[in-house]
C-alpha cells in the first residue's frame, strides 16, 4: 500500500505534475485534504490503469511552458468568447443608433451673401440698399405724377417733376392711345453752301432720321440723343405750329430755332459737301409713310409717302459756326 501511495503521489493524476493544484481549487482547501481525497486522488487510486510515467512528463513540461491545459474548462471559456467581441460591439452600436441617439453633431453651414460680410461691411451694404430702394421709389413716384392728372402735388411741384422727368423719362400715350401711331415718318434736310471759291452749291436731301436708326440697331445701348433728340425736336415744331407751318406764339419760334441747330450741326458731321464750304441756308421736309397691314388683314392704305415741305431758313453766323460743328 506504500509502494501505490507514493506512485500516485509520484503522477499526479492527468491534469498535471506532481503536487501541482487545479487553478478552480483554493490552495488552503487542498491541503487540508490530503493526497488522497478529491477527485484527482479519487481516480488515481480507484483506477488499476493510469497514464503512464513518460506520458505524465510529458503533460508537466506542457504545464511548466505555460499554455492552457486541455482538460480545463476554464480555460476554454475566454478562447470560445473572444471571436464574438466585434459582433457584441456591433450589436451595442445598433441598439445605440435604434435608440435615436445622433452619432455626430452636423457642421454649420457656411455663411453667404451680405451675411459672410463683417458687421462693419454689413452696415454699408445695408445702407446702400436702403439708399437705392429710395431712389427707385422717388423715380417711380415722379413718373407717376408726370402722367397723372393735375392734382395738388403736381400743381405745387409740377416744376421739380418736370425737371426730374424731361427729357431722359419722357412717357407719352402713342402707343396705348385708342389710335396709336401707325406711320413712319422720316426727318429730311438739305443746305445751301457757300464753297471757298465763292460759288453756292445745293446738296442732295439727307435722310437724318435713317441715319439714327442705323446707329441704333444692334447697339444694346444707344445713346438719348441718337433715339430722341431729332424726334422730339420735330415733335415740338409740329405741335407749335399749325398745318402750313406758321409758328404759334414764341414757342414757335423757339422751336424753329432748335431744329435748325440739329439740321446744321448733322450736314457738318454727316454731309461731304457742307464739310467743304459754309452753310447758308437749309430746307427741312418730313416724310411720312403708312404702317402696312399685316397679309391676314383686309385693309388697304397707301403706301407712297408723303412730304411735308418747309420753307428755307437762313442759317446765322452763330449757328453755322458757333459751337454747332
Amino acid at each position: 500500500m506504500d509502494a501505490y501511495d507514493e506512485d500516485s503521489h509520484a503522477r499526479g493524476g492527468p491534469d498535471g505534475a506532481k503536487g501541482a493544484s487545479h487553478p478552480d481549487r483554493d490552495p488552503e482547501g487542498d491541503a487540508g485534504t490530503g493526497p488522497g481525497s478529491g477527485p484527482e486522488g479519487g481516480v488515481s487510486s480507484g483506477s488499476g490503469s493510469g497514464p503512464e510515467p513518460g506520458a505524465g512528463s510529458g503533460q508537466e513540461e506542457r504545464a511548466g511552458s505555460g499554455g492552457p491545459r486541455p482538460g480545463s474548462g476554464a480555460e476554454r471559456e475566454p478562447l470560445a468568447a473572444a471571436p464574438d467581441a466585434p459582433a457584441a460591439d456591433a450589436a451595442a452600436a445598433v441598439d445605440v443608433r435604434d435608440a435615436g441617439l445622433p452619432d455626430q453633431a452636423p457642421l454649420p453651414s457656411p455663411r453667404t451673401g451680405v451675411a459672410a460680410l463683417s458687421p462693419r461691411y454689413q452696415t454699408v451694404a445695408a445702407l446702400a440698399l436702403a439708399v437705392v430702394a429710395v431712389a427707385a421709389c422717388v423715380h417711380l413716384a415722379m413718373v407717376f405724377l408726370s402722367v397723372a392728372p393735375a392734382n395738388t402735388v403736381t400743381k405745387q411741384h409740377g416744376r421739380a417733376i418736370e425737371d426730374w422727368v424731361y427729357p431722359e423719362f419722357e412717357q407719352n400715350w402713342k402707343l396705348f392711345a385708342p389710335n396709336p401711331l401707325q406711320q413712319n415718318i422720316a426727318v429730311q434736310a438739305r443746305a445751301e453752301v457757300r464753297m471757298k471759291d465763292g460759288g453756292v452749291r445745293t446738296t442732295g436731301w439727307t435722310d437724318l432720321s435713317a441715319r439714327d436708326g442705323a446707329a441704333i440697331d444692334g447697339n444694346l445701348v444707344p445713346s438719348h440723343t441718337q433715339q430722341n433728340e431729332l424726334r422730339r425736336a420735330w415733335d415740338f415744331f409740329v405741335a407749335t405750329h399749325t398745318a402750313d407751318n406758321r409758328p404759334v406764339a414764341l414757342r414757335g419760334s423757339l422751336s424753329e430755332q432748335y431744329v435748325r441747330r440739329i439740321v446744321v450741326m448733322r450736314l457738318y458731321r454727316d454731309d461731304p459737301t457742307s464739310r467743304e464750304g459754309v452753310i447758308q441756308r437749309v430746307q427741312v421736309r418730313s416724310s411720312t409713310t403708312n404702317v402696312q397691314p399685316p397679309k391676314w388683314s383686309p385693309e388697304r392704305v397707301s403706301d407712297k409717302p408723303v412730304y411735308r415741305l418747309l420753307p428755307w431758313w437762313t442759317v446765322s453766323s452763330d449757328e453755322a459756326a458757333g459751337g454747332v460743328r
